[in-house]
Formats: C-alpha cells, sequence, structure tokens
C-alpha cells in the first residue's frame, strides 16, 4: 500500500461537527499537524471530506 502525508493547513473552528470529527479520525488535532497514513479507500474518504482542510502529499 502506498502511504500519504496529510497536513492540517486551515482550522477547524467555525465547521460542522462531522468536519471536526473526520479531523480528529485522521489524528490531526492542531494547524500545521502532519500524520504518514496508509492510502486505504477509508482515509482518502476522509481525506475527500476535509480536503478544504488539509493539505495531501504521496510519499516515495
Amino acid at each position: 500500500m502506498k502511504k500519504i502525508k496529510i497536513t492540517q493547513i486551515k482550522s477547524g473552528i467555525d465547521r460542522s461537527e462531522r468536519q471536526k470529527k473526520t479531523l480528529v479520525a485522521l489524528g490531526l488535532n492542531k494547524l500545521h499537524a502532519t500524520r504518514e497514513v496508509e492510502a486505504t479507500p477509508q482515509i482518502l474518504g476522509m481525506v475527500n471530506k476535509v480536503n478544504h482542510l488539509v493539505k495531501v502529499e504521496e510519499v516515495k
């Protein structure tokens, strides 16, 4: 499985509760927090829901 690096670039303040919980589920709790995760369909779906709040890069 390939890995992706997810970085939170915008705040979760004033977002819907669902988007806030999605950020927490991805392990992003602060601005500019970064996580490396496996690119599973579940993770990619969560990233798609908050794509305006995060930056995604492929890890080689």
